[in-house]
């Protein structure tokens, strides 16, 4: 009889996964290409934490109006304000709809990336392979790997494509935030997180090794 019950049981549970996993099909397709927006075909919004208001992503929040600190005009977006034409950033970059004063980053767009990058776009070039603008010393040395930084970075996690922070490319061509290199350093990991290949030259440290 117990045999019997467990059975049953079993079974239960069985159509039970099955029942799930068919509701879960059709709630993946329910409202499919319905909504979203220009940028991206998905069915929700984001509340930007800067103003509460709700967007599709933050790009339709980036297009939406600015105000300017001198005078409180809401207008469209642009460089210099209609009313009292100050300049609202010395950096201005319409397709990103970007405004900074501190141009000392030297800031510029990348058309290949879609996003402004800083540094000065004559010492960078963009790896159409890697999917990601380099350092001009790196252009005839990195290792490619498609879409290296479109990815978290393996140790903290952060999307690494528009991060903040530095990013540093290891020998074997996978990226992570050198903070986070720095950090692994310090716990004298030397190998990548990705496929575990040395992250500097351990020649060095394998002779004495074999010496001992």
């Amino acid at each position: 009889m117990e045999g019997v019950c467990e059975t049953k049981s079993s079974t239960t549970e069985l159509k039970s996964v099955e029942f799930g996993n068919h509701q879960n099909g059709s709630l993946m397709e329910t409202g499919l290409g319905n909504y979203g927006c220009s940028h991206y075909r998905r069915r929700c919004k984001i509340r930007a934490p800067c103003c509460n208001e709700v967007f599709y992503c933050r790009h339709c929040h980036n297009e939406s109006k600015v105000i300017c600190s001198l005078c409180d005009t809401e207008q469209d977006v642009q460089q210099y304000c209609i009313n009292c034409g100050v300049c609202m950033g010395k950096y201005f970059c319409g397709k990103c709809k970007f405004f900074d004063d501190d141009v000392s980053k030297n800031q510029y767009h990348c058309v290949e990336c879609g996003i402004c990058r800083t540094g000065g776009k004559e010492n960078f070039f963009h790896c159409n392979k890697c999917g990601c603008c380099y350092s001009n010393l790196m252009r005839e040395v990195h290792r490619c790997i498609e879409k290296a930084m479109h990815h978290d970075c393996p140790i903290c996690f952060e999307f690494l494509f528009d991060t903040m922070k530095d990013v540093t490319v290891l020998p074997c061509g996978h990226t992570m935030h050198l903070g986070c290199l720095r950090e692994m350093e310090e716990h004298y990991r030397y190998s990548c997180p990705v496929c575990s290949k040395s992250i500097c030259d351990m020649s060095k440290l394998w002779r004495k090794l074999d010496k001992e």
